[in-house]
């Protein structure tokens, strides 16, 4: 498989690794010379697949370059983009191109989001329990609350819960991320918690959406991460590795 990572931060350079571990040819890009807006789509061409691990407000620039150069299968594993999505989408469309988009794109982050969902179900109806989030990621993260604790609050919410999570952000060192959920009563409180310890998980996860990309041809526009896990879990175990980075 030929990949071009977009961004040279911390999360690229980790899918790089994972990429190339497995003996994949990848280039890695940073930001576009000179202080452009976007790249040039010419330095883009060739690629099977297109990850964007840049910044939020690139995203949408980056994507319309990997179209025009071609390129019909994206992973973008950059969060806090929201508002630029239906310009991503039409662009996709358009362009007849497919693209796995999570607001945290380790497999067991989406797991966990399941998790949340049957949490949020059962306590729908059991008033007493009021719901909250907690989330803590290194100083440098620029989104607050972070696009997994966002998708988590919207979760709960979709299954009817009567209070509003109450959301609670830490930035501080170099902590790759942790979420807690919790649902509390006078009597008791039950707690979920997520930790990454390092960006390998991630890493795999952008490997599983872009062997699913390939796979087969799949529709133009923005497919869910959870596409990506629900073949995951469905495999047969036998003979069917999980997609690991170094």
């Amino acid at each position: 498989m030929d990949t071009i990572i977009l961004g040279d931060g911390r999360l690229g350079r980790a899918i790089d690794d994972a990429l190339r571990a497995r003996g994949d040819r990848v280039r890695l890009i940073g930001r576009p010379p000179g202080g452009l807006d976007s790249h040039d789509p010419s330095t883009l061409a060739g690629a099977d697949v297109v990850v964007d691990a840049s910044r939020a407000e690139s995203v949408a620039a980056n994507v319309e370059a990997a179209v025009l150069a071609g390129c019909r299968r994206l992973v973008i594993a950059t969060t806090g983009w929201q508002a630029q999505t239906g310009r991503v989408a039409s662009t996709l469309e358009r362009g007849g191109a497919a693209a796995v988009v999570a607001p945290n794109l380790a497999i067991g982050s989406a797991v966990f989001l399941r998790l949340i969902d049957e949490a949020a179900r059962l306590f729908a109806s059991l008033a007493e329990f009021e719901p909250y989030v907690l989330e803590w990621h290194r100083r440098a993260k620029a989104d607050r609350p972070s696009g997994t604790a966002r998708e988590i609050v919207r979760r709960i919410a979709s299954h009817g819960a009567t209070v509003k999570p109450e959301v609670a952000v830490i930035r501080a060192g170099a902590a790759p991320g942790m979420h807690l959920v919790g649902f509390d009563a006078p009597s008791e409180t039950i707690e979920l918690r997520l930790t990454a310890r390092d960006r390998s998980g991630y890493a795999a996860g952008a490997l599983a959406a872009a062997d699913w990309l390939l796979a087969t041809q799949r529709a133009p526009g923005i497919h869910p991460f959870d596409s990506v896990v629900d073949d995951l879990l469905a495999a047969p175990t036998a003979g069917r590795p999980i997609v690991t980075a170094a």
